[in-house]
């Protein structure tokens, strides 16, 4: 089994809580990316996170964390710039992210940062996010996304709070077409497709990502399951019953899971085979939903097969 190298943010989320009837925010270690990293070592797989972190103690608090949960930190590079803060509030389902700090240190990697090494090295890789907004990060992206030997896989994370008009929206529609025409797997949300095209339901969606050439596309659709289209099939895959406390991270670890199994045993040979894996990632994604904390709630398979016996 080889390695993944995820490229992404790696931030501070503060978390909308309360405390003794009074509203607080809870501060936890986030990023769509930095969760995704999380989620494969918890796993059991090997992964490098590239990306770029501040020169506060935010940043050496997130190189901790990143340290104990077994994600390595070869191609993270450190830049002159405060720790990104990401304030999520819930109002509905899904939480509402909203995002501060200027330069934004997760948006710093530039394409000369990249350890060009350990992206060929891999046998996975990750792009996506927030990140893609930012040109000096989309251009690293670019870079490895071209040099990869590995299984490429792609989240456009979508954070409608960054996208500043129609033109915005419009790049990043040419972004995930562009990534999504040599991916082997797309993953992304419901959500992520109602902003991206809300004019097609998540079938017309998933059909449009496979038509530009993405091997598997897998769209995430909360206590619903998700949806699975891989060669001509395209199938619903359920959900398991939880208690649900807080959903922050819960699509990440649907990706790290489906990262973690792509190490393990590579591509699945048929769409049966990818409904396994998904229905795996789903249970992983519904523990994490029992649990606060987004990153810190990440499950290993132990504990994945404890909680769903």
């Amino acid at each position: 089994m080889g390695y993944a190298v995820v490229l992404g943010e790696a931030l501070v989320d503060l978390l909308d809580a309360e405390l003794d009837g009074e509203p607080v925010y809870r501060q936890a270690i986030g990023g769509g990316p930095l969760n995704v990293a999380v989620a494969v070592a918890r796993l059991g797989g090997d992964v490098q996170f590239v990306g770029s972190f501040g020169d506060d103690a935010l940043a050496a608090r997130i190189r901790a964390f990143l340290g104990a949960a077994g994600v390595g930190l070869a191609g993270a590079v450190t830049v002159p710039a405060p720790t990104a803060l990401a304030v999520a509030t819930f109002a509905g389902p899904e939480p509402d992210f909203r995002f501060y700090g200027e330069p934004r240190s997760y948006a710093l990697l530039t394409a000369d940062d990249l350890d060009v090494a350990l992206v060929e090295g891999a046998d996975v890789l990750y792009c996506g996010s927030i990140v893609l907004l930012d040109p000096p990060v989309l251009a690293a992206a670019r870079r490895a996304w071209s040099i990869a030997g590995a299984l490429r896989v792609f989240d456009p994370n979508v954070r409608p709070s960054l996208l500043t008009g129609s033109a915005a929206l419009d790049d990043l529609r040419a972004v995930v077409a562009e990534f999504a025409a040599s991916a082997h797997l797309v993953k992304l949300s419901a959500a992520d497709a109602r902003q991206l095209y809300p004019h097609e339901p998540v079938e017309g969606v998933a059909a449009y990502l496979r038509e530009l050439g993405a091997a598997t596309v897998v769209v995430t659709l909360g206590a619903d399951g998700a949806l699975v289209a891989a060669a001509d099939d395209v199938v619903r895959v359920p959900a398991p019953k939880v208690d649900a406390a807080d959903a922050t991270g819960a699509g990440d670890s649907v990706m790290g899971a489906l990262i973690a199994d792509l190490l393990h045993a590579g591509e699945p040979m048929d769409p049966i085979g990818w409904r396994d894996r998904v229905a795996f990632a789903l249970r992983v994604a519904g523990l994490v939903c029992e649990s606060p904390g987004g990153a810190t709630a990440m499950p290993t398979r132990e504990a994945v097969a404890d909680r769903f016996r």
